[in-house]
């Protein structure tokens, strides 16, 4: 059975732009993702963060993110040399996570939590070196809410995390153990205090129901596990070596926006290096395949995204199909695009009755053919 059609009233008329038709037109022309982006864009401007809105910079290799501490050591590693992400970030999670803290949880702490000597504090600020034996690494950072007294002096860190639920927690995540850490160390020598305990605030997206831990500082994790991590994957990102893919938690691979690149995915990859697109994943979404050419100048669209998202094809370019077999080669329009994960075949070998497929340049040729470009 057929949709119904939509039908203006007695008297209503398309050109007026009042009707029900005419409505749900605009609702289907206009896209939600872009008009959030967009809002994002003006908001970053008014709030005097306009560097948000451009392409990520690379960091210097000592420095650390608290939130991102003892990730898996690749996916931290990608993530620092701003390789392509291959889903779009959870976005609602992000907004859904903001107002809990903002509209929930700094109304609860001034309700219930602080008296008149203490003061609830929306964030802090950390930047400061560590020493190691491998080294010195730099963490920088936003702290959640912060209980202060009437010197601003903080008297209780707390880390608001948001979960699907929080019905059988036992104790906190090590990441936030780690990232909390990281705040008490900077926030001791900042204010020089000694910050000994925190809390974790965990709170169910879908019930608003929390759980509550304290965290106590400990010496030996934070010097023998959070530095070390840091250490590590400073080495990893000064020499330019492939880390191990190794999270703490089998589970992380499948969230992970690097998966496919890493080998832990679907497709025949394994262990490509950071830069360059993946010659026939798809799956790219527009706003991170825009970001990462945005990043790499001289780089251009796979032929399969060149298909996936033509109007970027001018501003971008788009590479050639090859065939590995015969090394015929096609311009990206003038194949079809594969209609799966899988490499359409090479016309010249069909006909020669040759097994040949065709594919872009791998990321690793990709690195060179810009290198070339930058020679020239």
């Amino acid at each position: 059975m057929g949709k119904p059609e939509l039908r203006s009233r007695p008297g209503e008329t398309e050109n007026k732009g009042t009707s029900p038709r005419t409505l749900v037109k605009r609702l289907r022309e206009s896209t939600f993702e872009n008009w959030y982006r967009d809002r994002k864009y003006a908001e970053n401007i008014r709030q005097g963060k306009p560097y948000f809105n451009g392409p990520p910079k690379v960091q210097p290799t000592s420095r650390h993110s608290p939130s991102r501490l003892l990730q898996c050591h690749r996916r931290s590693w990608y993530n620092h040399l701003n390789s392509a992400e291959e889903d779009g970030p959870p976005q609602g999670i992000f907004w859904f996570g903001t107002r809990f803290e903002e509209d929930l949880i700094m109304p609860f702490l001034s309700d219930t939590v602080i008296n008149k000597e203490t003061y609830a504090c929306n964030s802090l600020w950390v930047d400061y070196t560590v020493d190691t034996d491998h080294g010195e690494v730099r963490i920088k950072g936003e702290t959640d809410p912060v209980i202060v007294d009437e010197d601003s002096v903080p008297l209780l860190l707390l880390e608001v995390k948001t979960k699907q639920s929080v019905d059988g927690l036992s104790e906190p995540n090590q990441h936030h153990r780690a990232q909390l850490h990281a705040y008490l160390h900077g926030l001791s020598e900042k204010y020089d205090t000694d910050l000994e305990r925190a809390a974790i605030i965990y709170g169910s997206r879908s019930t608003l129901e929390t759980e509550v831990f304290e965290v106590e500082f400990d010496q030996a994790f934070w010097e023998d596990t959070v530095l070390q991590w840091a250490a590590d994957q400073t080495k990893y990102r000064t020499y330019g070596a492939l880390p191990p893919a190794e999270p703490e938690h089998d589970w992380e691979c499948k969230f992970c926006s690097y998966r496919e690149r890493c080998g832990r995915g679907d497709r025949e990859y394994s262990d490509s290096g950071p830069v360059g697109l993946l010659p026939i994943f798809s799956d790219y979404p527009r706003q991170s395949v825009v970001e990462y050419l945005d990043s790499h100048p001289d780089s251009k669209l796979t032929p399969t995204l060149a298909h996936n998202h033509p109007s970027l094809v001018e501003n971008y370019g788009a590479y050639d199909w090859s065939c590995s077999a015969c090394e015929a080669t096609y311009s990206w329009n003038a194949i079809d695009p594969p209609s799966s994960s899988h490499a359409p075949r090479c016309p010249e070998c069909r006909e020669n009755g040759e097994k040949g497929w065709l594919s872009g340049p791998t990321p690793d040729e990709q690195l060179r053919i810009e290198g070339a470009d930058d020679v020239q």
